[in-house]
């Protein structure tokens, strides 16, 4: 994991000290063989990611985001086919709201990317955590979502095979090099997810609903980090799961995520009654989750009301296959937050029982999570 940078300014996104470039020749070469120049190992920098990356300004004046997919040989150039998928896709199609940062230069070999850097952005993660991603925004980010899931196939060569959660093979059984890599919590988590037969039947029965539902060009790992503000634009980034999928996949992540940050705001809005010494009762924290999802479903509502805006014919089970979505985010919220701990936190149980609720009863659930709209 690389190191903070000491005594800089933090601006919205967390930056952080850079791989060395002379442990990561790639990144030079691309950039030189490209005619964008070279870059100042002293004024590099790097943001927070799975990937190793590199942003600064070339010797040319360019601004560039290098990154370097890892992984095996197999799933490494995976995502990186991906990534160049899209992109020739986008570039090639006139879009009004879809925007994604422009890739200037590509190295299959060593899965190398090199972005246009955009220093002036905050991500919606960060908007949303200053209450900054409101219903215009949200609506703007249902319009370019559904623009991605109506873009021409034409003669492109798209992945089309099925996105990796949820991972129906390890509710089964855990593989040995994901079990020997499990936290204690994770291990925690896992075994609830095996031993919940009304689960397991739910995440069949949304895998089955999958299959048959249309598929188009999506995102695949929709999350509000991935959604990137600079000036008046509003972009998408991170295509390495891109594929053609069921779309209500990526409106099922945004509701999920919004979802998630009304659980999360629950031990805030509890923070006074526990400072006091008192601890809430469960009708308390039930409240309060209740009145943290009211304030934040207009912006799902939002979102649904651009996306219906672009594409207004949709399937029957369309809305319903989006609460499913979302509350399995839930759930891989669960298993993604326990990695570094022991024991499964309060917050964490509470997602995933709330994730489960939407993933065992999703029509239901459908008003509540803010997707009326799309049905």
């Amino acid at each position: 994991m690389p190191t903070p940078l000491k005594n800089q300014p933090v601006p919205p996104k967390l930056r952080y000290a850079p791989v060395p470039l002379d442990d990561a020749p790639q990144v030079q070469g691309l950039l030189s063989r490209s005619g964008l120049g070279t870059l100042d190992p002293e004024s590099l920098t790097s943001y927070m990611g799975r990937n190793d990356n590199w942003a600064g300004t070339t010797s040319t004046g360019a601004e560039v985001f290098v990154k370097h997919i890892g992984g095996s040989p197999q799933d490494s150039l995976s995502r990186f086919t991906r990534v160049t998928s899209f992109d020739r896709m986008l570039r090639s199609t006139a879009v009004a709201e879809l925007h994604s940062p422009r890739l200037l230069a590509a190295d299959e070999p060593s899965r190398t990317l090199a972005f246009d850097l955009l220093e002036d952005c905050r991500s919606g993660a960060d908007l949303a955590s200053d209450e900054e991603f409101d219903d215009a925004l949200a609506e703007r980010a249902g319009r370019l979502v559904a623009e991605l899931h109506e873009l021409p196939l034409g003669e492109y060569d798209v992945d089309d095979s099925l996105p990796p959660m949820p991972p129906m093979d390890s509710l089964q059984a855990l593989p040995w090099q994901l079990f020997v890599n499990c936290s204690a919590a994770q291990l925690e988590a896992w075994g609830l997810m095996q031993s919940d037969q009304e689960l397991l039947t739910a995440l069949n029965g949304l895998r089955e609903r999958e299959l048959a539902a249309t598929r188009r060009p999506s995102h695949c790992d929709l999350r509000l980090d991935q959604f990137l503000l600079s000036g008046e634009t509003l972009l998408l980034t991170d295509w390495e799961e891109f594929r053609l999928a069921d779309p209500a996949r990526d409106v099922g992540g945004f509701a999920g995520e919004w979802l998630y940050r009304a659980v999360l705001g629950i031990p805030k809005a509890l923070g006074a009654e526990e400072r006091f010494g008192r601890s809430p009762s469960h009708e308390e924290v039930v409240g309060r989750g209740v009145e943290e999802l009211d304030r934040l479903r207009p912006r799902v509502e939002a979102f649904c009301a651009g996306y219906r805006a672009v594409r207004p014919d949709l399937d029957a089970g369309f809305a319903v296959r989006a609460v499913g979505y979302a509350g399995w985010h839930l759930i891989e919220r669960m298993l993604a937050g326990s990695a570094q701990r022991v024991r499964l936190g309060a917050v964490d149980r509470a997602a995933a029982g709330i994730g489960r609720t939407a993933l065992l009863a999703p029509a239901a659930s459908v008003t509540t999570l803010g997707l009326g709209g799309l049905s």
